[in-house]
């Protein structure tokens, strides 16, 4: 039984829809703004090193992640070894090692003053750089080494869920005809996986795209740093917005493959339907070799990090900045708190409208409100700015007319940007959450709620809140760790002098100085592994 709403819960979805796809709109509108001078010089200029190395980069990066994810996520979910429930959730760690502090971790280990070339100089008796060749660290293959440690756990998760959902008898059948485990994953696991291996990548690949603090401490030119450059160096909001429309047809077409992948994964598990409940017992050489391979994977991607991170704390520890530690780690729970409640209560009301008013149309508020979660952190400031500037200009032009004084930057100058766009940003991670929820909610209960003579609301409040709760918690969680993790939004909405942990140790980051903002650093990694656990539950529940 679908409910009947008034046209005021319709209305009202679809102006909350637009005002969240707001940015997007004045981005392409002023992407059509005269400035023709500054683009063209850019074209001729950096604009084919920008599209060059940002391909290349989400290239290498897929490649990096496919190569690190998926042979681990194939030996946890198909193999039993020594230590393979413990990788289960802790190949998810690195999730929550932000790509900066792990490319200037292996940058002051691997640069020619650190620990590794002068070992190495010191055991070959080299005296300079001109007697030995050692890779470059800041170029963009580290850039692509140090994204992949960070984001092969997308690949690894959905790869991983996908073998477990595979059909035990069909891998039985496999070694009834005679095929070695290698032979029957390549045949046989590998296809019926690709789906689910394609959205992970597509997910990597819109990580690397959004990537901005890694490749500007790296000095490699993407679209990102191209963006930023343009608006902060040049001035120029209309190049900027240009280049930033590339950037969301390169997004279009990331997402476009993402679904299509979706799809596809989705007629394959109604196919098959079965969770796998076979595996290959290792022993001898071979389960060392899985413990080492998985061992080492996890060692380099948040172990290291996490221990030097912990030794640089404790080492350089200084109680003169714990005043502004603890003023920025108030300010960053202080918006990711806000964000986390505007998100979950937004989602809500959308998912609502779209479960039960009879209307088809109503339900693409949800739909598209989450869009903004697929743009870069510098593309969405630029699309947060140009509407709450031009309305901070009417505001002043307003009050000027009425003989007041003049407010100033109320909108675009405050907190009122940096969570506007924060819920621009995260609302997607609320909606999948609350929906997932809501699809667990019969809709007899619906049903009931009417008959007992509630209306839409009062079947919201009493039937549905209870039910959705722990999706609600969840949607929070999620949201409020992402929110603490925010970097390049936070750097170009954030008003003067208001900094988070994010924007604090990237500060340091920028000097070269992680070791005095690894507290904050430390801080950042720690909180995130929430959403990690999180995350390692759902995966339980696969199997």
């Amino acid at each position: 039984m679908i409910l009947t709403l008034s046209r005021r819960w319709s209305v009202g979805g679809f102006l909350t829809a637009a005002a969240l796809t707001l940015p997007l709109f004045a981005l392409v509108l002023q992407s059509l703004q005269p400035d023709q001078d500054a683009f063209q010089h850019l074209t001729n200029t950096v604009l084919n090193a920008y599209v060059a190395n940002t391909v290349s980069l989400i290239l290498l990066v897929c490649l990096g992640s496919l190569l690190l994810g998926l042979p681990s996520a194939w030996l946890v979910a198909m193999c039993r070894f020594p230590g393979q429930r413990v990788f289960q959730w802790a190949m998810l760690l690195p999730l929550a090692m932000p790509a900066y502090i792990v490319a200037y971790v292996y940058t002051d280990l691997l640069d020619y003053a650190g620990p590794i070339q002068r070992l190495l100089r010191d055991v070959a008796g080299f005296q300079g750089p001109m007697d030995y060749y050692f890779p470059p660290v800041r170029s963009l293959g580290g850039a692509a080494i140090m994204l992949s440690l960070v984001l092969f756990p997308y690949v690894f998760m959905l790869a991983r869920t996908a073998f477990l959902e595979q059909a035990s008898n069909l891998i039985q059948a496999s070694r009834t005809l005679g095929c070695t485990p290698w032979q029957s994953f390549w045949r046989l696991s590998l296809p019926l996986a690709r789906p689910a291996i394609a959205v992970g990548l597509s997910l990597v690949a819109m990580e690397t795209l959004a990537d901005f603090a890694t490749v500007s401490y790296f000095a490699v030119n993407t679209l990102t740093t191209g963006v930023y450059d343009i608006w902060q160096g040049h001035g120029s909001m209309s190049s900027a917005a240009r280049l930033s429309t590339l950037m969301l047809l390169g997004i279009a077409v990331l997402m476009f493959g993402e679904r299509m992948a979706r799809r596809r994964q989705q007629q394959f598990q109604k196919a098959e339907g079965k969770s796998a409940d076979y595996g290959y017992t290792l022993t001898g050489w071979r389960a060392l070799v899985a413990t080492g391979y998985c061992t080492l994977l996890l060692f380099l991607s948040f172990i290291l990090p996490a221990l030097i991170l912990l030794d640089y704390a404790v080492e350089y520890f200084d109680p003169d900045s714990l005043s502004q530690f603890w003023q920025y780690s108030a300010n960053s729970l202080m918006v990711s708190a806000l964000v986390a409640a505007l998100t979950v209560v937004i989602a809500l009301g959308l998912q609502f409208l779209a479960r039960v008013s009879p209307r088809r149309w109503d339900r693409w508020p949800s739909r598209i409100a989450g869009f903004g979660y697929a743009l870069p952190g510098t593309v969405l400031a630029i699309g947060i700015l140009i509407p709450l500037t031009r309305a901070d200009f009417a505001i002043n032009d307003l009050a000027e007319a009425m003989g007041m004084g003049l407010p100033g930057l109320i909108l675009s100058g405050s907190m009122v940007a940096i969570v506007f766009g924060y819920t621009v940003r995260f609302l997607a991670v609320a909606l999948g959450s609350i929906e997932s929820s809501f699809k667990r909610v019969s809709p007899s209960l619906d049903m009931a709620g009417a008959t007992m003579g509630y209306g839409p609301a009062g079947v919201l409040r009493h039937i549905h809140l209870p039910l959705v709760r722990r999706g609600m918690l969840a949607a929070a969680l999620i949201v409020f760790i992402e929110a603490m993790k925010e970097l390049p939004a936070a750097l170009l909405l954030k008003p003067i002098g208001f900094e988070t942990l994010a924007t604090y140790v990237y500060q340091f980051v920028s000097d070269e100085a992680l070791e005095l903002g690894a507290l904050p650093a430390l801080v950042i990694v720690l909180v995130g592994l929430l959403p990690v656990l999180y995350l390692n539950r759902s995966l339980e529940h696969v199997h």
